[in-house]
């Protein structure tokens, strides 16, 4: 059989969806000898990538994700190829491609948080559209958590049946560090010179960063703690209120903004961490606080959407929307040592839930009973 899939995301920094193409690819080509796959890419990535064995077939392709050219020459190419199975990552495919598909869910945060770029009526019309027409063609349906199937047949109407769950997994180099002289090393580099409460991800609004520097504000007021704040992840000019509320915060000397981090550094920032604040207000999967698990990091999470599914016992929670509850349960963990190993140990048995390898297995389950094989 020939199988397709769109990689023009693959490898994309800091993306979510660029790294779940990278690992299940590469652990679906390790598995399957049999069939015929042919992978998508754009450059640089085409250039780059190196075909695994003879059933591995790479083909360059120009038009961009969310474009207009994605409808139309992504289209053309795919037709080329005469494929028996088409994989999209995610919603974003040409709609008028006519066989067989099945599309990756990672969430539908559009829905709710639309973001600079989709508050226009037309936009969000596209988004639904599109949402609904590629998981109307979808044979199968995979979402990452069971939150997002709930919220894909509640606000898409789609079947249960149609829609399997395959969960992420965590990459090996998120694990306890005992390096203790390059931990402070990468803090030297970010200019990280107290214990710090540590979040990574994008800079928008669901992500909650505005309430995360409000909680720590509180934190900093009752004087207990001579703690920093560090923020990972690239700054983005479309959601200016969140660096003008960490410009405008009286403790911003400790918040420290290191920007993107490469994947290099970000095992150690999370090994020299004293605890893992996740404070988001919607999540489809919540990754990072599992690579800070499998770092032996305490998780302080917010009990929004799939994050207590994900992390069950290993994490405390809290209300997103409670700024002084967030700082309640961020000061109680840095208090009690007891529940920071307590934390730390379910972590780590929480971690073993999660692999890349069996999300790969159970994707390639779904190719193959699509397949009929």
């Amino acid at each position: 059989m020939r199988i397709g899939i769109d990689a023009r995301m693959y490898g994309k920094a800091q993306s979510g969806i660029g790294n779940y193409i990278k690992q299940i690819t590469d652990k679906i080509f390790e598995l399957d000898k049999d069939n015929d796959y042919y992978i998508f890419l754009l450059e640089p990535q085409f250039s780059q990538y190196q075909e695994p064995h003879k059933n591995i077939h790479k083909v360059k392709v120009s038009a961009p994700w969310y474009s207009y050219g994605e409808q139309i020459n992504f289209l053309i190419d795919l037709l080329k190829y005469r494929l028996d199975l088409v994989h999209f990552p995610n919603f974003n495919a040409p709609l008028l491609y006519p066989f067989k598909r099945v599309t990756t869910i990672h969430d539908i945060t559009p829905k709710f948080f639309p973001g600079h770029k989709q508050k226009s009526f037309w936009h969000k019309w596209a988004y639904n559209l599109t949402v609904k027409t590629s998981l109307a063609l979808s044979s199968k349906i995979i979402a990452i958590s069971k939150w997002t199937k709930t919220d894909i047949v509640k606000y898409f109407n789609k079947k249960q049946a149609k829609i399997e769950i395959t969960y992420l997994g965590i990459e090996p180099q998120f694990q306890v560090i005992e390096n203790y002289a390059k931990i402070k090393e990468v803090k030297d580099k970010y200019n990280i010179t107290k214990p710090y409460l540590f979040f990574v991800g994008v800079w928008r609004n669901h992500k909650n960063i505005e309430g995360l520097v409000r909680g720590f504000e509180i934190i900093k007021n009752h004087g207990e703690f001579d703690i920093q704040l560090v923020i990972a992840g690239q700054a983005d000019p479309a959601y200016p209120n969140i660096q003008k509320t960490i410009d405008d915060s009286s403790f911003k000397n400790d918040i420290i903004t290191p920007g993107f981090v490469a994947n290099d550094d970000l095992p150690f920032l999370y090994n020299g961490a004293a605890l893992f604040v996740l404070p988001s207000f919607y999540e489809g999967f919540g990754l990072i606080g599992l690579e800070a698990m499998a770092c032996g990091l305490p998780v302080v999470s917010a009990n929004s959407t799939c994050l207590p599914e994900i992390y069950s016992e290993a994490a405390t929670y809290f209300n997103p929307k409670n700024v002084k509850e967030m700082a309640e349960k961020i000061t109680e963990t840095l208090k009690n040592f007891a529940l920071q190993a307590e934390l730390k140990n379910k972590g780590f048995e929480q971690i073993k839930k999660y692999s890349w390898e069996k999300t790969a297995s159970q994707t390639l389950q779904i190719y193959k009973k699509i397949l009929g094989q």
